[in-house]
């Protein structure tokens, strides 16, 4: 069997490396193209190389345009590779613009597309990730689940049940596989750490001043680290919002992101990631949004939804020495496994 995974941002990394290796294991031929969506290698070069996964096999470098002008380039530069390589499975990972167009190309193209993190909703098509969920699911001929609230999602929607495979939560797959690199540097929980990238937090001057000031609260009572995505500290500067008493760091590393989340004593963020990995390393989560796309985190009662910028505070004291959970179903470290069985028993 030959696999083709279509990657483009830094949230596929996380999905790809478990699954990689679970083919790698069972000596399943593999392609990877990566479409250069993430350029910047800090958050992307970086990171493929963490997680020791190959070089890509092909490299698009499309860079950073517009939805509608970044998805046509990738197209266009997907079409030809794909007709070269005739892979019996095209996989997708996740929402990102990458993932819907490798699925338009490969089904005008009539290939077998498996998308991993199907049935995802947050319910709010106002984000750019929801269009590209619902739009790759409904053209994706194996819809791999992470839940099995996707599963019944995916149903509801009039997908075929032939069509969707629960297998787990990969990005879970990938925290378990990293715990023997951190449990040398492992140590007590302290304070709060947080990432902030999505526009509704940072592009609307009025919330983001809100955050900034619940967070300059937070650090008079506790350490909150934060490491600055390029695009919000882009926003911050232009603000003249500076954070006094908040530890600012540049963009961290997979592993050392893992760190911090085990080591503080809540994070607050608006990442679909970090609300999953946040759970799966037992740290409770505060999540600026109104909506998320992992109710099952909420519903085992490591994650809260905070809309309001003025509860973040109150929300965090609540979150702090949250103990009682229950762990999601597919969430045993296995998903990768699941996945690349459900690959071989298929294909076509």
């Amino acid at each position: 069997m030959h696999i083709l995974h279509v990657i483009g941002a830094r949230p596929n990394l996380p999905k790809l490396a478990p699954i990689h290796r679970a083919a790698e294991s069972r000596q399943i031929k593999q392609t990877i193209v990566d479409t250069g969506q993430h350029y910047d290698d800090a958050l992307f070069g970086a990171l493929l190389r963490e997680f020791g996964l190959p070089a890509p096999d092909v490299s698009l470098a499309v860079g950073s345009h517009s939805h509608a002008i970044q998805t046509a380039r990738i197209m266009m530069a997907l079409e030809p590779v794909f007709e070269r390589v005739l892979p019996e499975w095209v996989v997708v990972y996740g929402d990102v613009n990458s993932t819907l167009a490798a699925a338009l190309v490969a089904s005008k193209l009539h290939l077998p597309i498996a998308h991993v993190e199907a049935g995802v909703r947050s319910h709010d098509m106002r984000m750019p990730e929801e269009v590209n969920r619902v739009v790759t699911d409904r053209l994706a001929d194996l819809l791999l689940t992470p839940s099995e609230e996707a599963v019944a999602t995916l149903l509801s929607e009039g997908v075929p049940e032939s069509r969707v495979r629960f297998v787990g939560n990969v990005m879970v797959d990938a925290v378990l596989q990293s715990r023997p690199r951190r449990e040398g540097a492992r140590q007590p929980r302290r304070g709060i750490g947080v990432t902030l990238h999505r526009p509704s937090n940072v592009d609307d001057p009025g919330r983001l001043r809100q955050i900034a000031t619940a967070l300059v609260e937070l650090a008079e009572r506790m350490p909150v680290v934060f490491p600055v995505h390029p695009r919000t500290r882009a926003r911050l500067e232009s603000l003249g919002l500076s954070l006094p008493g908040v530890e600012l760091r540049g963009p961290i590393g997979y592993h050392d992101m893992l760190e911090l989340t085990a080591s503080s004593e809540a994070v607050i963020t608006d990442s679909g990631g970090l609300q999953v990995e946040a759970m799966a390393l037992g740290t409770p989560c505060v999540t600026l949004r109104d909506t998320t796309e992992w109710p099952e985190t909420v519903d085992a009662g490591g994650n809260t939804l905070v809309p309001d910028p003025l509860q973040i505070r109150d929300a965090v004291e609540l979150a702090v020495g949250w103990t009682s959970r229950r762990t999601p179903a597919g969430w045993d470290g296995q998903a990768s496994e699941r996945v690349v069985d459900a690959l071989l028993a298929h294909r076509s």
